[in-house]
């Protein structure tokens, strides 16, 4: 059913709490893993970028979650990309041929703002595939 799951990822707690759902589903049915991060591309305006989202984080983070993925007997691609998270998610889940992507809530649809906002809403509307959010 589901061959090849993707699970976006970053240094979020809901990321890390999705983790355990993504391990349940790609056990269940022997899917394929593929764990993404997206390096946001650096805004010009901006005056500093999130030490947290820069490539040698975003490295150590599919690192380590490659390793967590692997003590439970998972063995996870991984991939990082730079660009939109909303556009990128979904352009990899494409290229991938993913049947259901995985991915946390931040809960910023608790506002109307936050609801046309959030990468999680534009994920849901742009994906090639079934996506499971977990709140």
């Amino acid at each position: 059913m589901f061959k090849t799951v993707l699970f976006p990822l970053d240094q979020s707690r809901e990321a890390r709490e999705a983790a355990d759902v993504v391990a349940n589903i790609v056990q269940k049915y022997g899917s394929r893993l593929v764990l993404l991060s997206v390096v946001e591309e650096p805004n010009p305006d901006a005056p500093t970028t999130d030490p947290m989202m820069s490539p040698e984080a975003v490295a150590k983070l599919l690192q380590s979650a490659q390793a967590l993925f692997s003590q439970q007997g998972i063995q996870a691609e991984t991939i990082e990309r730079e660009g939109n998270p909303a556009f990128t998610i979904c352009d990899v889940a494409d290229e991938i041929n993913a049947n259901l992507i995985i991915m946390g809530c931040r809960g910023l649809g608790l506002t109307e703002e936050g609801a046309t906002d959030s990468v999680t809403t534009r994920v849901t509307n742009l994906s090639p595939c079934p996506v499971l959010i977990v709140p």
